[in-house]
């Protein structure tokens, strides 16, 4: 009498009751099955959550625009100071540079002074992103410049009065040249401050347009951020 084992006859072995090649290919098809839904499951979820890398280079980024806006309000007004130190002497330049009298020894001292003072903030730059440092270069390319005027004066003092009318005339032209470079940072620092949120910051000199120097935008100062 064959033995009872609670299965359908379909799937027992004809020779003594054994699950049969039926019953062995449904439950491997089932435990592939389970383990395709779990799989599934599993890759969604990955999918599903954010990637680690991407979150890392979020906060790195989010980091660098905090860190920049704050170089941005301490870069205008570190603007703010050397151009009240340099614009005075840079006028004074242009008028000495360009009358009848002779250049003045103590004058030409007290500018380097001047100037050497100006230079020591942008001695040792942050770093920042790509648009504000080109600001703050403009800032100091254009204090180099003026420095350069200073100590043209400053030569011109010592030369025969024959030398001095063509020496004198490079001088004004270097100041002139100091201040269309600091326009042009200026114009920079401007829209880096707009971009940060800070509103426009207008940290120009008093120049003339018609020397190619950039004017301000005519926007009202701490609006557009």
């Amino acid at each position: 009498m064959a033995r009872r084992t609670g299965r359908p006859s379909y799937l027992l072995d004809k020779a003594g009751g054994r699950p049969g090649r039926t019953a062995r290919f449904a439950a491997v098809a089932g435990v592939i099955a389970l383990a395709t839904a779990l799989l599934g499951g599993l890759i969604g979820y990955q999918v599903g959550r954010p990637d680690a890398t991407e979150a890392t280079i979020a906060d790195i980024k989010e980091a660098e625009a905090k860190r920049d806006a704050q170089q941005i309000v301490e870069l205008t007004e570190t603007a703010r100071r050397v151009r009240d130190q340099v614009a005075p002497v840079l006028a004074a330049i242009k008028t000495e540079a360009t009358g009848s009298g002779a250049p003045d020894a103590a004058k030409a001292r007290q500018w380097q002074d001047v100037m050497r003072q100006a230079a020591e903030p942008f001695a040792e730059p942050p770093s920042g992103t790509t648009a504000t440092n080109v600001a703050r270069g403009g800032l100091r390319g254009a204090v180099q410049q003026a420095s350069l005027a200073v100590d043209a004066y400053a030569l011109a003092v010592s030369v025969p009065p024959a030398q001095r009318a063509a020496l004198l005339d490079v001088t004004a032209r270097q100041a002139a040249e100091a201040a269309t470079i600091w326009s042009v940072a200026a114009t920079q620092l401007d829209q880096v401050s707009v971009d940060a949120g800070h509103g426009h910051q207008h940290v120009f000199l008093d120049t003339d347009p018609h020397e190619g120097a950039l004017t301000p935008d005519g926007a009202a100062e701490g609006t557009g951020g």
